[in-house]
């Protein structure tokens, strides 16, 4: 396990700002609004060698009613026991609120090292005004400002000075496949990867939209390992008024982008809305593998045919794509969750999967020779050679004498049978024809 470092301190300090100039990435959402972290977000930091987690944690508010603030504050003291080192963010323009006396007396009682950063200190005036932050009984303190990185070199240099040694790393370690789980806000996707790694990491509250970040979680139990990546609910665009709302679907996309599977998540009491069918597309477009899990099935009044015209009516809005597991599963009551996790872990061993070109032409060719590209303009197609194509995603091409005249049907009564015979469950696969 890799040293983990806590950012804390109260909304809108800059946690976020220092948080994205640690990874170099820009990660975590940064805005003017307060309280725009929610979850702890995770990310991977190095410096003089030395490389370490970072945990960005939302703003701590004490004695607040907002459901989010209480959340939030959970989050922080969850942070305070998984890291080594702790970095409380001030800010040097409000200097000391009673909101950081809260956070320095919870600090004082940690045994684990806390280095205080004052934010905000761009200039030598500031530098003098930072002097009042001795007050919070943290002992020294170190003025960075977030946005333009100064000061942030000292911080760092004692930081790595305090954290334990690490274990050298595994030069044979494979990375880690990623499983995205995605769909609209409210769908139930924080509290599938809760139900899943037994822990309360992510907020979980019945409004939407909680989530607003991308977050990655490793995943190592019951033989399975895999990064688990919870994401912000994808609305429509004509829904995203904020500029924030924004961010968190871009993010969502993104995570999609960079993912190997999506475990697509629909709330089973709204059925498969547009928005639903929309974001399938989105992955299926990037080629990743999927599994749709109906979620809060423990909520819908069922007889011996709901779940089979459940499943129909879903697979008759995806056609043509219809081969695609369909899972009906409680977050609430972790039914077949692990069902769905099994199922995830073919679908990623499917879409690697590799035929070899012999097996590959022993099937289909007397496919091909029964049931030939029908004749067009008194032209016949003779396809002579099939192969599998060396990419990331199942594709393959076909060789034949002229490729301009095989239409789409004819391709995709090829890919049924292909579906038929290899198992591609909930995997795109593409099919080319060539000039041989």
């Amino acid at each position: 396990m890799n040293n983990i470092v806590a950012i804390v301190g109260r909304p809108n300090v800059g946690k976020s700002t220092f948080f994205n100039r640690l990874i170099q990435r820009r990660e975590a959402i940064v805005d003017s609004v307060s309280g725009v972290t929610r979850d702890r977000n995770y990310g991977k930091s190095e410096w003089n060698g030395k490389e370490f987690s970072v945990i960005d944690t939302g703003g701590y508010i004490k004695g607040s009613d907002d459901i989010f603030e209480g959340e939030i504050r959970r989050q922080v003291e969850l942070a305070i026991d998984e890291a080594d080192v702790i970095v409380f963010v001030v800010d040097v323009e409000e200097g000391i609120t009673p909101m950081d006396e809260e956070v320095a007396k919870l600090l004082r009682k940690v045994t684990k090292p806390v280095l205080l950063a004052v934010n905000k200190v761009d200039n030598a005036m500031r530098e003098k005004d930072a002097v009042e932050f001795y007050n919070l009984g943290l002992g020294d303190y170190y003025t960075i400002a977030g946005m333009n990185g100064s000061g942030t070199g000292d911080l760092l240099d004692a930081l790595v000075d305090l954290l334990p040694e690490a274990v050298a790393p595994d030069e044979n370690a494979v990375a880690l496949p990623r499983f995205a789980v995605v769909g609209r806000p409210n769908a139930g996707k924080s509290s599938i990867i809760n139900a899943l790694i037994g822990e309360d990491r992510y907020i979980v509250t019945d409004i939407a939209g909680t989530t607003r970040d991308a977050i990655d979680t490793t995943y190592n139990r019951f033989g399975f390992e895999f990064n688990l990546v919870d994401t912000a609910g994808i609305r429509r665009k004509a829904k995203v008024k904020e500029d924030l709302e924004f961010y968190s679907v871009m993010r969502s996309v993104r995570a999609i982008e960079h993912s190997d599977i999506c475990l697509l998540v629909i709330d089973a009491t709204r059925g498969f809305e547009g928005q639903d069918q929309s974001i399938f597309w989105l992955a299926e477009k990037n080629r990743k593998g999927v599994v749709i899990l109906v979620n809060k099935w423990d909520l819908v009044e069922k007889d011996t045919m709901t779940t089979r015209d459940y499943e129909l009516k879903i697979r008759e809005e995806l056609q043509p794509f219809t081969d695609v597991p369909i899972l009906f599963v409680s977050a609430k009551n972790k039914q077949r969750l692990l069902k769905a996790l099994e199922k995830s872990v073919e679908v990623f061993e499917s879409r690697k999967q590799r035929i070899a070109t012999s097996k590959l032409n022993e099937i289909m060719l007397p496919i091909v020779e029964n049931m030939p590209p029908p004749a067009l303009k008194g032209k016949y197609v003779k396809i002579k050679f099939c192969m599998q194509l060396p990419t990331p995603t199942p594709q393959f091409v076909f060789f034949c004498n002229l490729p301009q005249y095989v239409k789409d049907p004819y391709k995709r009564f090829l890919e049924n049978k292909m579906r038929e015979i290899f198992n591609f469950e909930g995997v795109p696969i593409d099919i080319y024809f060539r000039q041989k």
